[in-house]
């Protein structure tokens, strides 16, 4: 690494604390109804929809009033599509979208997974953008924080039937965190340079002559291949060019806060309308992180013990790091095959280093290499360079961050739900280990927490695995392969292991806008999010019906550096290994191939 990539590490990590720090007093605040003038605005809401606040619910009416919500968002997004050409603010005349890309859009967006399969320019009117897909970006971001907040309550309560109201605690974390804070940064973001606009593309002219090849699509929008198997490609010239207009920065604040990471342009935040200067660089990734480090002092204060948070953050900033470092590492080094071309042209590619196939020239390797690992630590999809072009072990970072469940600060919500999940079965390997009953937070952990932790953990290795196997052995998956062999295994491997755990990045060599890839990761999205969630819901429940126990000498410290050790073990261990196999048919051949 560069002494430049240290210093953005370092300076991002530090501002990350200061956010972070006053984030969780506030979120701690709202989501125990502290905030008072606060109740007052939300009361006439509460009235219209006739709920009532303080009623609460326990698992099981929380876990169906959310899938409910989640479902009907399903539904409402869909339509939006389907019904596109004819509805207003759509001045490019989009018609509508196919019923196979709007299920898999609409099931992406509500589940905080955000996959495009299709040119979000080229595709989504304004209205659809705005009253779809953002308001799914606040809702599916709202759900996560909610879920996690249920089951701190499990931990922080005792021998109570109810986790909360999950009217009021969707009402709130709306209203009072994700709209503000979003709403601050849009307006930065347009001072940045980001575009807010209702109006037409513009055309403008260039002042050279542009010249492309771009390959010939069939009827269903698919590349035409030859006898080899390679894209058939047609040359195009002009001295236009569409600009691409769109309520931009209001949405992107929300893509980022919430960890949704869909974009309007297909180029995402390397796009100059969506990332126009360092500093906007810099405040994404900022945003990205800021609501999940914070949730982790949340959970110290809700539990009545700030070491406890301190802990989880520590094992997942200890992996991050590491994570982080690799990826900026790999990408420095450069590509090896770029010998063949001979020394002068090597010493003029390599210098001042790295691999600079797919990265944004105004960032950099650095903090393109330190976005990727950012982005898919959380279940952000937003990109500022292409993953499909990284190194092969520099891909593999992003993808083995995905793989441990984007529990390493991960998605709103879901990031440390994910981690807690995984700080139960720490526990409970302890106890084995010393053969005493296995206690976290005062809470025996017994046979009905266990069945739901392996379901939570084990639900998206099964859709990864599941799905990739499916697709690499029937012609409709291995058709969307542009690039045959290793390579074209990691860019399946990553299309499941992004939708399972509803990250939404991609390797972009996969086109995947096919019926067989929408339908199918679609269900790995919605099973995912959901198959997850409503374990964790259970465990909530359990939790917080059960008394707590006093704290003996025979108790395991859960706040001290053994802990965190044995956290991180126990993620590496239980949530990695599944995927080793895989990894080594992808990633880890190409780059045997790449150094040979």
């Amino acid at each position: 690494m560069t002494a430049s990539s240290w210093t953005l590490l370092v300076a991002y990590l530090v501002l990350l604390g200061l956010v972070a720090w006053p984030l969780a007093r506030w979120i701690d605040t709202v989501v125990n109804g502290r905030f008072a003038w606060g109740r007052k605005l939300e009361a006439p809401l509460y009235r219209l929809a006739g709920i009532k606040p303080e009623q609460e619910s326990g698992w099981l009416r929380y876990t169906v009033g959310l899938l409910i919500f989640n479902g009907l968002g399903v539904l409402a997004v869909y339509a939006l599509q389907r019904l596109q050409a004819g509805l207003p603010f759509n001045p490019q005349g989009m018609p509508a979208v196919s019923p196979d890309s709007s299920f898999n859009t609409a099931v992406s967006f509500v589940t905080n997974t955000n996959w495009q399969g299709y040119s979000g320019e080229a595709t989504m009117s304004y209205l659809v953008q705005m009253l779809g897909l953002a308001v799914q970006n606040f809702l599916s971001a709202a759900t996560g924080i909610v879920v996690v907040i249920a089951l701190v309550r499990g931990f922080a309560r005792h021998s109570a039937h109810a986790i909360g109201n999950v009217w009021a605690d969707l009402t709130r974390v709306t209203l009072w965190v994700l709209l503000p804070i979003s709403f601050v940064l849009a307006l930065v973001l347009v001072q940045q340079g980001s575009i807010q606009s209702l109006g037409a593309y513009v055309e403008a002219r260039t002042v050279e002559t542009q010249s492309w090849d771009e390959p010939v699509l069939d009827a269903e929008g698919q590349p035409v291949k030859d006898n080899q198997g390679q894209p058939v490609m047609t040359h195009g010239s002009g001295h236009t060019q569409t600009l691409a207009m769109a309520p931009l920065a209001s949405q992107l604040a929300i893509k980022m806060v919430g960890t949704n990471g869909g974009g309007i342009l297909n180029a995402n935040s390397a796009h100059p309308y969506e990332n126009p200067t360092p500093l906007s660089n810099l405040l994404q990734m900022l945003s990205i992180f800021a609501i999940p480090a914070a949730l982790c002092f949340v959970f110290g204060r809700m539990v009545g013990d700030q070491r406890q948070g301190v802990a989880v953050i520590a094992a997942m900033l200890a992996m991050f790091l590491v994570m982080a470092v690799a990826v900026m590492s790999f990408e420095q080094q450069g590509n090896p095959a770029l010998a063949a071309l001979g020394a002068d042209q090597v010493a003029s590619a390599t210098q001042p280093g790295g691999n600079m196939e797919g990265k944004e020239a105004r960032f950099g390797i650095g903090a393109t290499g330190l976005f990727a690992a950012i982005t898919t630590a959380a279940s952000c999809g937003a990109v500022n360079g292409m993953h499909d072009s990284f190194t092969p072990l520099g891909g593999a970072v992003p993808l083995v961050l995905i793989q441990l469940g984007e529990v390493v600060f991960g998605g709103v919500g879901s990031g440390l739900y994910g981690m807690l999940v995984f700080a139960i079965m720490a526990v409970f390997i302890a106890g084995l280990m010393i053969g005493r009953t296995p206690e976290y937070l005062g809470k025996k952990i017994e046979s009905f927490e266990m069945k739901m932790v392996s379901i939570a953990i084990l639900v998206t290795p099964l859709l990864v695995l599941g799905g990739t196997a499916v697709a690499v052995s029937v012609e409709a998956g291995k058709v969307a392969v542009a690039n045959p062999g290793a390579h074209g295994f990691s860019e399946i491997l990553y299309a499941f292991s992004s939708a399972a755990n509803n990250n939404g990045s991609a390797f972009g060599g996969l086109s995947a806008n096919t019926p067989f890839y929408n339908v199918m990761l679609a269900i790995a999205m919605w099973l995912g999010r959901f198959g997850v969630i409503v374990p964790v819901l259970a465990i909530a429940g359990s939790l917080a019906a059960k008394k707590r126990l006093a704290v003996t000498e025979g108790t395991l410290p859960t706040h001290g550096p053994l802990f965190i050790v044995l956290l991180i073990g126990t993620v590496l261990l239980v949530g990695l290994l599944n995927y080793v196999p895989a990894l080594a048919l992808g990633p880890v051949v190409e780059h045997l191939m790449l150094w040979k």
